[in-house]
């Protein structure tokens, strides 16, 4: 198995040494976690126009239904890539080394 790999990031080579970058580089975890706060916001935010409408303070109920279908879509777009990165992760685990 591979030590360290959560480490790669670019690197530029002078002279027979590595130097890291100073530009940050992303987390996969990082990057997950963001879209699923996205997600989760547009969740909440679709829910609160929901309850707005039923208490009256919103009028347009064509608003509603938009962010309603905003967060289905989010939701199932998150779902389907889970299942895909799950999928990968199976995949990397049946290969024999």
């Amino acid at each position: 198995m591979i030590d360290g790999i959560s480490n790669i990031g670019p690197v530029n080579v002078q002279r027979g040494q590595e130097e890291k970058t100073t530009k940050k580089t992303a987390d996969f975890a990082e990057i997950l976690k963001e879209a699923f706060d996205k997600v989760n916001q547009v969740q909440k935010n679709a829910e609160k126009m929901a309850s707005d409408f039923a208490l009256g303070k919103i009028s347009n109920i064509h608003e509603v239904i938009i962010e309603a279908e905003k967060a289905t879509i989010a939701l199932r777009l998150t779902t389907e890539v889970r299942n895909k990165i799950i999928e990968a992760y199976r995949e990397i685990m049946r290969m024999q080394l």
